[in-house]
């Protein structure tokens, strides 16, 4: 509830109260009115008491009293509102300094129910995205553990067929050769994990901003999957598209290839080898893009935390597949920057991200 709806509703409520509480005392001054008119006319001994004869004496200073009663009423009805009114300020400023120390939800009075409520919802979602925050740095820190750990396999090997190529001086070219890719291919790996150290820290002290321009679509998934070849390739994977034939988007080129590029190493990294990797795409009020590969399913536990920061579907120590954990929830910050939505599903050894984007400029039937 914003401000102006709970200064309305409070205004109301205290209005409300003011107006029955005044209504209460008029309805109790014309009472005595009567009852001392009464008594007035039918108590001969009344006439002789001064303030009695005053006030019931002649319709004018009946008037008089009445309506100075009913001021006096009304000013001590604002004094007494004055009074709570501060009273609940001060109950409201010891709740909302509360906020996010305290487990317990706020109580305040009836009359500040709509502030209670919006009070109740911040408190959950200041816990809520606390709880997410302890948890993600949670998942970095074990993370950071099991990188420096895969740190020294590959450090220890480089080390120990150095040393063999130093000192053994009489190796076969095809051993010193075996020595040398087995140097390069742990350097590789080297690479790619301090690559992901760099990646961490990246995260937390960077902002995604974007700058829009008009891309082809189409043409830049075709690249994509063009410069992944040798990858796929690789592990025996091939990749189809199937997509209209220009599909022209507003977006930031840069961002959008950094999350089909995501997408993509993801599908060639979990799929079974020899399977097909499908890319399609839908233009109706949106643009629907569909990544579709076949490997193992994926739990559902699973799915509904894959786009947390520093999550990985494989912990294991030695496992080349799991990057950083940050791949997927970069690519949902970027989707969503853009207005759009990215979701997965997995069944039946297949899994299948599908990326909604916002559709501006109109695309040709063709297919490519």
């Amino acid at each position: 509830m914003n401000k102006k709806k709970i200064e309305r509703s409070l205004a109301k409520r205290m209005a409300f109260r003011f107006i029955i509480v005044a209504a209460i005392c008029a309805l109790a001054i014309i009472t005595v009115d009567v009852m001392i008119v009464s008594l007035y006319e039918s108590i001969p001994k009344m006439k002789e008491i001064g303030f009695v004869r005053f006030w019931a004496g002649s319709v004018e200073h009946l008037v008089i009293i009445s309506v100075a009663l009913f001021c006096l009423s009304l000013f001590i009805i604002a004094l007494v509102q004055r009074s709570q009114l501060i009273s609940y300020l001060a109950e409201l400023s010891g709740v909302v300094s509360s906020i996010g120390n305290s487990t317990r939800h706020a109580e305040l009075p009836a009359v500040l129910r709509e502030t209670q409520d919006a009070i109740h919802t911040v408190t959950e979602n200041i816990r809520q995205k606390e709880n997410a925050a302890r948890e993600a740095e949670q998942r970095k820190n074990d993370l950071v553990v099991y990188l420096a750990h895969d740190l020294k396999t590959p450090i220890a090997s480089i080390i120990g067929y150095l040393t063999l190529l130093r000192d053994e001086k009489q190796l076969s070219p095809e051993l010193h050769d075996r020595y040398v890719e087995t140097v390069l291919g742990n350097s590789e790996r080297l690479d790619d994990l301090i690559n992901e150290f760099f990646e961490i820290t990246r995260f937390n002290l960077s902002h995604i901003t974007l700058e829009y321009s008009k891309i082809d679509l189409t043409r830049l998934l075709e690249q994509l999957v063009f410069e992944f070849k040798p990858l796929l390739a690789e592990k025996g994977l091939s990749c189809s598209l199937e997509i209209p034939s220009k599909i022209e988007l507003h977006c930031d080129a840069d961002k959008i290839e950094r999350v089909f590029d995501n997408l993509l190493r993801n599908a060639i990294n979990y799929s079974h080898a020899g399977t097909k990797i499908h890319i399609a795409a839908q233009v109706t009020e949106n643009i629907t893009l569909t990544f579709t590969n076949h490997g193992n399913t994926i739990p559902k536990e699973k799915l509904n935390r894959i786009f947390d920061q520093f999550y990985r579907l494989d912990y294991s120590r030695s496992s080349k597949t799991g990057g950083s954990g940050l791949g997927l929830a970069i690519a949902k910050q970027i989707v969503e920057l853009h207005h759009g939505t990215i979701s997965v599903e997995s069944e039946n050894e297949e899994i299948r991200f599908i990326i909604t984007l916002p559709f501006i400029d109109n695309a040709s039937v063709g297919k490519s």
